[in-house]
């Protein structure tokens, strides 16, 4: 096996079949935030299966070839730590925030959870309603639809586009033999990344790991390949009718990945369009004309391409006044370059929003996996903060003049009237 220093008190080991190790040693604290990191998500999915990957991820908690569903839930909450799993676009996490002394505890549950689920048709239906109550709370909630909405609309052929949760329809179709089908194509040690960080040895991790098979194999298992980028559908508008009290909107386009190094010119961009209460967007539509409560811009990335948009919600009668507005700050930051004290206080407020979202060992964890997973090289805190102070004002427009034009954005309105 391979180990590298990659800073102070980071290590990341790669085995012969493909896993990568990764951890941060926080020797002053006392607990530990650790996780597995599947590269098997809705990315990877058949619109005809659409929600298997979130399905799975429910269905492993259902028992395992060790542990019962009540043990699984029961081991690492007596202790008072915690155990959670999401799905995302391009991988699904598994992770456990525990004292440091259960550390071992946490990657034996762990790893059950990934390698030895039972999957029984049995719990299938069970978890099947479950899912499809999930399902009912997003279209109850009309701030989330919308963004589900506008993602298809978007990419109405992309799996970039479909929902992480499925439909009622593909979960119907959806059997324990295409679980366990996916599970062998897509949960092997080659294909996950493991990440820990707090007062964590990596030679002692890696002991445990080895204890339960994470090594085994000496021919290298490639990553599964995301779903390729497709051009988005840009600059077309969606009205969805539904009884809202709000008109609910969402108007954005597609981006690039993570591991572009553009990203922390949009990232600027955004906190000066719609990033916090100091936002032009905040300033112009609640606090000068009044018209929203809620209102702010979002960035999202992905393996294969990103996501930039603005939410906003107001009253019917006033979403015209208010999607007008926003088109206009759109094609202000598009057209013209930022002052140079808005592009200092954006940077300064980028480097404050870094270093406050390392405060946590589960943060610190994610960022480990997470620049393996997108394919980027790690870098230092300090070599971060120094990218973020480099961006120039002509980056910082080029990148406007690209994707803020409010012709290049794609709408969708939620609300009473469509």
């Amino acid at each position: 096996m391979d180990t590298v220093r990659l800073d102070e008190g980071l290590l990341r080991t790669t085995a012969p079949n493909g896993l990568a190790v990764l951890t941060e040693s926080l020797p002053g604290i006392r607990s530990a935030a650790v996780g597995i990191y599947v590269r098997t998500a809705s990315a990877h999915e058949a619109r005809e299966q659409m929600g298997i990957s979130h399905l799975l991820e429910h269905m492993v908690f259902k028992g395992t070839e060790r542990r019962t569903a009540r043990e699984l839930a029961l081991e690492l909450e007596v202790r008072g730590g915690s155990l959670d799993a999401f799905t995302g676009r391009d991988y699904t996490s598994y992770q456990a925030h525990v004292l440091d002394a259960d550390l071992p505890l946490a990657v034996e549950i762990l790893t059950d959870l990934v390698r030895r689920p039972l999957l029984r048709e049995s719990d299938l239906e069970p978890e099947r309603n479950v899912i499809l109550e999930e399902i009912n709370g997003v279209a109850d909630t009309p701030d989330d639809l919308v963004f589900e909405l506008h993602a298809a609309t978007l990419w109405p052929d992309h799996p970039y586009g479909y929902s992480i949760l499925g439909t009622p329809n593909t979960l119907a179709d959806l059997s324990a033999d295409h679980l366990r089908r996916l599970h062998q194509a897509g949960y092997y040690r080659g294909n996950c990344v493991i990440a820990a960080a707090g007062n964590v040895n990596h030679d002692q991790l890696l002991t445990v790991l080895e204890r339960e098979g994470w090594f085994e194999g000496s021919h290298l298992e490639p990553a599964r390949p995301a779903a390729p980028a497709r051009p988005a559908l840009r600059g077309v508008s969606h009205r969805e009718a539904r009884d809202t009290a709000q008109t609910h909107v969402v108007m954005g386009s597609d981006t690039f990945p993570l591991r572009d190094p553009r990203r922390f010119s949009l990232a600027i961009l955004v906190n000066v369009f719609g990033g916090g209460m100091s936002s032009r967007l905040f300033q112009r539509i609640r606090e000068e004309l009044g018209l929203a409560y809620a209102i702010f811009g979002y960035k999202n990335f992905y393996q294969n391409s990103g996501q930039l948009g603005v939410y906003v919600g107001t009253q019917s009668s006033a979403a015209e006044q208010a999607v007008d507005a926003i088109r206009a700050e759109y094609d202000l930051l598009a057209r013209e370059s930022l002052p140079a004290a808005e592009l200092a206080n954006g940077k300064q407020q980028l480097k404050g929003q870094i270093m406050l979202s390392l405060e946590s060992p589960a943060a610190r964890m994610g960022r480990l996996a997470g620049f393996t997973l997108h394919d980027d090289r790690y870098r230092p805190l300090d070599e971060m903060l120094a990218e973020v102070d480099a961006v120039s004002a002509d980056e910082v427009a080029a990148v406007a003049a690209e994707f803020f034009p409010s012709a290049r954005q794609t709408m969708v309105v939620l609300g009473p009237n469509g």
